[in-house]
């Protein structure tokens, strides 16, 4: 493989799409399939070749990258794309998709594409630190065998941390976001009360600015609350996917404020604020209150 490899991208989501996107910019011939075609239209000018099916999409890849919505998506796609992997291709699968789907597909690829470098590459980050290529990448696997998909993770993210073997970095992926879910669900629980007694979210985030709290993460989310804008970075739907994964990968461990949180949000969703963004909760849990 040369220094640039070629790339095709299975599922132009959010994520994908801005993958995608970035790869172009920085001189890859990139290769894109989407169950919604039209999904990747917008990037044909800039030299995306789009694909009907995910066979046509990584018969000329040497690398592969999945970013679908679960994990019997990504199962499905990836055995119908099997046969048709160059030799000696990198497969890296980066959508979260927890554990048991991870150790089902890498007993998949040792058994039927040996020849196949199979990566486990969850992300941190959300559909604007993609599309500027800030996301940092969890990546876990034969890191030896994978050198060409060195390149490409600098062109889609800001970092990778490599976790050790494949299956490590979607375990470290539930971790992670079981943070970031109880970090959301505080938020708007903290909102609530600074309502109630008086203050906007411009004025909490007055009084964490600077200090040791003042996530980056919570700035944006208390913008989207204030603003009463919750225009998808994450949707609540995939968040509750997450949390029932984390649940699911720890079932020894002690977790009731993670298994309220897979309640409320299953209300929410269930409620129909499933494809606002995750900290849509907020307004949820106002409403409710009413």
């Amino acid at each position: 493989m040369n220094q640039r490899p070629s790339v095709a991208v299975l599922g132009l989501g959010m994520m994908g799409h801005a993958f995608a996107a970035n790869l172009l910019k920085n001189g890859f011939t990139t290769y894109g399939w989407n169950r919604t075609k039209a999904r990747g239209e917008d990037l044909k000018s800039a030299g995306m070749q789009l694909t009907d099916n995910p066979e046509e999409a990584v018969k000329q890849a040497d690398v592969v990258i999945t970013m679908l919505a679960d994990a019997a998506t990504t199962e499905n796609v990836l055995k119908q794309a099997l046969s048709s992997l160059k030799p000696g291709a990198i497969v890296t699968q980066m959508g979260t998709i927890g554990v048991e789907s991870t150790t089902t597909l890498l007993a998949t690829f040792r058994e039927l594409r040996p020849d196949v470098v199979f990566l486990d590459a969850p992300v941190s980050g959300t559909k604007t630190p993609a599309e500027n290529a800030q996301i940092v990448v969890l990546a876990s696997g034969d890191r030896e065998r994978a050198k060409a998909i060195e390149p490409v993770f600098a062109a889609i993210a800001k970092g990778t941390k490599w976790l050790g073997e494949a299956g490590a970095a979607s375990r470290m992926k539930l971790v992670v976001n079981a943070w970031l879910m109880s970090m959301v669900q505080g938020l708007s629980e903290s909102t609530q009360i600074a309502h109630e007694l008086g203050f906007t979210p411009e004025e909490f985030w007055s009084v964490l600015d600077g200090g040791p709290l003042a996530v980056p993460y919570v700035k944006g989310k208390l913008d989207m609350i204030g603003g009463g804008d919750y225009e998808p970075q994450m949707h609540l739907a995939w968040a509750l996917k997450d949390v029932k994964l984390a649940l699911a990968a720890a079932p020894n461990s002690q977790l009731p404020g993670l298994k309220l949180i897979s309640d409320v949000w299953q209300n929410a969703v269930d409620s129909g604020y499933g494809e606002k963004d995750l900290s849509v909760i907020y307004q949820y849990l106002m409403e409710k209150k009413q």
